[in-house]
């Protein structure tokens, strides 16, 4: 019975995706797990061998040819494997048929809606709009999907676009604030001045709990004022993302 010999410099790799990069030239290709590669470049995975499904460089990966290893010095200045597939991952393109495309983009799509919708309320009626006013608010602003950026960063241009169309505004973020010690009333004073509104304010045994709204974009800025200022003793904690109408619960 004769033997079938693969050559040394072919790999073969099955339900790849595969990313390519055209450089000095020539093309160059990777072999990566599905849905990996926009995880990585969102920097939601940070271990390479999640990744990739071999820490090779193609010249062709449905053929299983390697490229070579002067050329890789040549082009790349490195014949380290490794860091020629992360450059290629980083700057290269996501190759999907046409099927999978219109799917990436259909999924994205709805995500993005749906991010939309749970961030941001009707000015008028401090209430969020259903997904499928968002969805076509975005459809009549002719937004287009970027299948290279994750829904979370699309989502804030999407607000920007379509409050042409709906109004629209942030989420505010009702937060509680935990303090005590002697610099506690003071650190209260700067905190209120991030704040939109405050909606409880109590004192007891020298220790103040606040609750109050704040913009989002406050958040970041008042989660490190308190940290510094008390050296790591207050409390800072989110209530939830939407304002609510008076009655209504929150989940």
């Amino acid at each position: 019975m004769s033997k079938i010999f693969t050559p040394t410099n072919q790999i073969r790799l099955t339900n790849v995706a595969i990313v390519r990069l055209k450089k000095g030239g020539k093309r160059y290709e990777i072999a990566c797990y599905r849905n990996k590669v926009l995880s990585w470049r969102n920097k939601l995975e940070k271990d390479i061998d999640e990744v990739l499904q071999t820490h090779t460089v193609f010249t062709n990966v449905s053929k299983g040819q390697v490229a070579k290893k002067e050329d890789l010095v040549k082009i790349f200045g490195t014949d380290n494997q490794t860091e020629i597939c992360k450059e290629i991952l980083e700057k290269g393109e996501l190759q999907v048929s046409d099927k999978e495309r219109h799917s990436q983009i259909d999924s994205l799509f709805k995500d993005i809606a749906t991010t939309v919708a749970d961030k941001c309320v009707n000015p008028e009626t401090k209430r969020p709009y259903p997904v499928s006013i968002i969805e076509k608010a975005m459809k009549d602003t002719h937004f287009s999907v970027n299948v290279n950026r994750s829904a979370k960063q699309q989502a804030l241009d999407v607000i920007q676009m379509i409050k042409k169309e709906i109004p629209l505004e942030r989420a505010q973020m009702r937060v509680r604030i935990t303090l005590g010690g002697k610099d506690a009333k003071k650190v209260i004073e700067k905190a209120v001045k991030l704040a939109t509104s405050v909606e409880e304010e109590n004192w007891e045994s020298g220790t103040a709990n606040i609750i109050c709204l704040i913009d989002p974009g406050s958040f970041r800025n008042l989660d490190d004022m308190i940290r510094s200022d008390t050296k790591g003793h207050g409390q800072f904690e989110l209530l939830n993302l939407k304002e609510m109408v008076e009655g209504e619960q929150t989940l």
